[in-house]
């Protein structure tokens, strides 16, 4: 790769994308690179910046592409996570900041934009969240957590119900799919840069239901967080948001993404360890847990399901 003298190797993601920092003299930019994928990990991602940025969403900006040689550059926004930022600041700060990112949530919300031309010339078009997406993301689960990570006696029959169970659910959902959903909109996700906040990881984006990208911030996997502040964000959101559904509703449709949004981490944190041989992934999987378990608690409704789950 050429300059590779001035390239350094940094932290990356659950992908297969590799990242590198590239420095001459006063500027500084990120390197992505993907051999495998690299339509979404590449075009798409660059062509959703595209449409952040169009938008007045804050995202790193395109500055060169080499498509042939699997890899893109884009602006360095530093490595100044939301995450990391947390991690220095009392409650009180962190609710602060988190009604920040609540605000542009909303603004990401109000996104008309489902197509726009990527550095190839061709229209990249954002899909829709739809229900086989959504199964074949919980499936994910079965595919990978129970096949190798459950009790040995564990049956195929009850593995069955809690399939059936969870289909059922995503059945109910209220809310329509008719806003831009991140798909991994969590404080890890965003940079604080500036003095603002930049959205990253962005190639998943779909247009789908309202409650999916507060449900990936409140109850976040990579970060602990009290049900007293779930409550407040959770609230947050319903007094800033012009909406046209009751809370009922869309509490209804937070507690099933978040159910299903959590099955399919320990998933796919199970296919990393096992797959891809990456291990460090596995110590979140408690806490995917307990989140689970928190939105089945004191409903009737996920009764059955609640049990079976708790037979793991």
């Amino acid at each position: 790769m050429e300059g590779a003298k001035n390239m350094k190797l940094i932290k990356g993601d659950a992908s297969e994308r590799k990242f590198f920092r590239k420095k001459n003299n006063k500027t500084s930019k990120i390197i992505i690179k993907s051999n495998t994928n690299k339509k979404k990990n590449l075009l798409d991602y660059a062509s959703v910046n595209k449409i952040l940025l169009k938008n007045k969403i804050r995202a790193p900006k395109l500055i060169n592409e080499n498509y042939k040689k699997n890899l893109i550059e884009v602006e360095d926004l530093g490595d100044k996570t939301l995450f990391k930022l947390f991690k220095k600041l009392k409650t009180n700060k962190q609710v602060e900041f988190y009604k920040k990112v609540i605000d542009e949530l909303i603004k990401l919300q109000n996104i008309k934009t489902k197509q726009i031309k990527n550095f190839k010339n061709k229209y990249y078009k954002i899909p829709n969240y739809s229900y086989d997406i959504l199964k074949s993301e919980v499936n994910l689960f079965f595919d990978w957590y129970l096949k190798y990570k459950s009790k040995k006696d564990w049956n195929t029959t009850n593995s069955q119900k809690i399939r059936k169970l969870i289909y059922k659910l995503l059945k109910i959902l209220k809310l329509k799919n008719k806003v831009f959903v991140h798909r991994d909109f969590h404080i890890s996700n965003l940079i604080f840069y500036k003095e603002n906040i930049y959205l990253i990881d962005n190639q998943d984006a779909v247009f789908g239901n309202p409650a999916y990208d507060l449900c990936s911030l409140v109850d976040d996997v990579r970060y602990e967080t009290s049900n007293s502040v779930k409550n407040k964000l959770i609230n947050y959101y319903l007094s800033k948001k012009k909406v046209n559904f009751s809370k009922k509703d869309f509490m209804n449709d937070f507690e099933i993404h978040s159910i299903i949004r959590n099955l399919k981490i320990i998933g796919i944190f199970t296919r990393l360890s096992i797959r891809d041989k990456k291990h460090g992934y596995l110590k979140l999987i408690p806490h995917a847990w307990i989140l689970l378990k928190n939105r089945l608690k004191n409903k009737n409704k996920y009764n059955k399901l609640r049990i079976l789950l708790n037979q793991l």
